[in-house]
């Protein structure tokens, strides 16, 4: 029994099974997938709380550092997405590099990541909301614009507890009726949203450049208050670990294997290009808001770019901008939500997860009941819970995924030297896939310990569910029963 927690699965995924799903995504599709998801993950929501509470000014930094160590584990992907033809993401990977226990556990880890993702995202997009309604002379209700208990503010000048954030619940059953129409439709949508967003940084960064206060940006690296993470470096590397966060993209372009014509060419192109693509216009943009917002005013503040344009006094811009913005962060909860429904669907076709998990709508070909789980829990994490513990959760998920994915790289190169690679690391065979794994983790050990807590009972739960119904369901398993002996 112990042997076979170990079990492979082969690169070619092994089951004879085909997904069903349409191939729709070319290289510019994956481009714009990932793009639409790293832009606003941490750009519009994070940096505020990462300058605020841990890095200063020296969040530039902190991205840039997060920037090179997924640039190592995004070179392993795209060798792993070169191979490995099923889809599912570090899962899949995991799968037929290290074993069903560790993809099991990378694909539990996964299953928080993007539910978790999507809350996150969720809730920073209904601060925007507000913000902009309230531009237009539109006030909801307080207490339906916040977590459950966070005091608020009534227009009286009463202070009461939120009862749930309502705006949440709203654009994620959006996006997941969206998702459910169909990947073709949905796909379309979000290439125009991926748009109107580069337009928005575009405006952002010009409208403000004339407002940027040097003094804003010292002392750079503000010195650490006695705590660890609370500025110095150890407050830099905090941040960092915040803002892989932002860095889901190109993880969630390797879950569309199923949907992409030509996978093996298109989905390295599509980690790499987007990766490049975000990673300046995170160190550009971040600059210009740490230059024009001091850091402390960004301490608790989960819409940094809407305070940016109320500080530079231009109403217009701002209320354009807020739209953009607005408008924009559907790419992102669109593309969370769609990783989601992949991973499950391959851990249901595995066998590791129920069927349910895996069935497509005969008349859309989606997987419409992963959808609408997910979509549920989610609401309920967005609705209730505040961004910055979400956050630090989706971080340390990512991690974790990067660091599996490096490993799995290391795996095969000892397996199956021979086996064909459309994309080669380049460096040699150990130096880009072990920079990988070090530099991730140096990032994740920096995160708090409460942190670390959550992430062992996520998966310690997810151990007692292997045992109870992957192990005895899995599609090896059955197929190794059936073989002759």
């Amino acid at each position: 029994m112990t042997v076979s927690f170990w079990r492979t699965k082969p690169l070619d995924g092994g089951t004879g099974r085909q997904s069903g799903l349409r191939k729709v995504f070319g290289a510019w599709h994956l481009i714009a997938l990932g793009v639409g998801v790293t832009i606003g993950a941490g750009l519009f929501s994070l940096t505020g709380v990462a300058a605020g509470q841990h890095a200063g000014p020296a969040v530039i930094l902190s991205f840039l550092i997060s920037a090179l160590a997924c640039g190592f584990a995004g070179l392993c992907y795209a060798e792993l997405a070169g191979m490995i033809s099923s889809g599912g993401s570090a899962y899949s990977y995991a799968y037929a590099s290290l074993g069903e226990i560790i993809a099991w556990f990378i694909g539990w880890d996964l299953i928080l990541e993007y539910t978790v993702g999507a809350a996150v995202i969720a809730s920073s997009w209904s601060g925007y909301l507000v913000s902009l309604l309230r531009s237009w002379g539109i006030v909801i209700d307080p207490r339906l614009t916040a977590p459950t208990f966070t005091p608020v503010t009534m227009p009286d000048g009463a202070v009461c507890l939120a009862w749930f954030n309502a705006p949440t619940v709203f654009i994620i059953a959006a996006i997941t009726l969206l998702l459910m129409r169909g990947t073709t439709q949905s796909s379309r949508v979000n290439g125009i949203v991926v748009v109107i967003k580069l337009l928005v940084i575009a405006a952002v960064i010009i409208v403000c450049l004339p407002f940027i206060q040097p003094g804003n940006f010292h002392p750079f690296i503000p010195p650490n208050t006695g705590q660890f993470g609370e500025f110095g470096f150890s407050g830099v590397m905090r941040a960092a670990g915040m803002a892989f966060f932002a860095y889901l993209g190109f993880d969630i372009i390797s879950t569309t294997t199923q949907d992409t014509r030509n996978p093996q060419r298109n989905i390295p192109i599509g980690i790499l290009g987007s990766l490049l693509i975000c990673a300046i216009i995170y160190a550009v943009f971040s600059f210009v808001l740490v230059g024009v917002v001091n850091y402390h005013a960004m301490a608790t503040d989960p819409n940094p770019v809407a305070t940016a344009m109320d500080a530079i006094h231009r109403p217009w811009m701002g209320m354009v901008i807020k739209l953009g913005i607005t408008v924009g962060y559907l790419s992102v909860i669109y593309g969370q939500l769609f990783a989601q429904s992949r991973i499950t669907m391959a851990m249901a076709h595995d066998g590791l997860l129920p069927p349910l998990f895996g069935r497509l709508s005969p008349r859309t070909l989606t997987p419409g009941a992963s959808h609408l789980i997910t979509a549920l829990v989610a609401s309920v994490l967005a609705a209730c819970f505040p961004i910055a513990e979400l956050g630090n959760m989706t971080s340390i998920g990512t991690l974790l995924a990067f660091i599996i994915v490096c490993a799995g790289v290391l795996a095969l190169r000892w397996k199956q030297p021979h086996a064909r690679r459309t994309f080669r690391i380049p460096g040699g065979m150990f130096a880009i896939p072990v920079l990988g794994v070090a530099s991730c983790l140096i990032v994740m050990l920096s995160l708090d310990g409460v942190t670390w807590l959550r992430l062992a009972l996520w998966l310690l739960l997810g151990g007692l569910v292997y045992l109870t119904y992957g192990f005895r369901h899995s599609e090896l398993a059955r197929l190794a029963s059936k073989a002759p002996r």
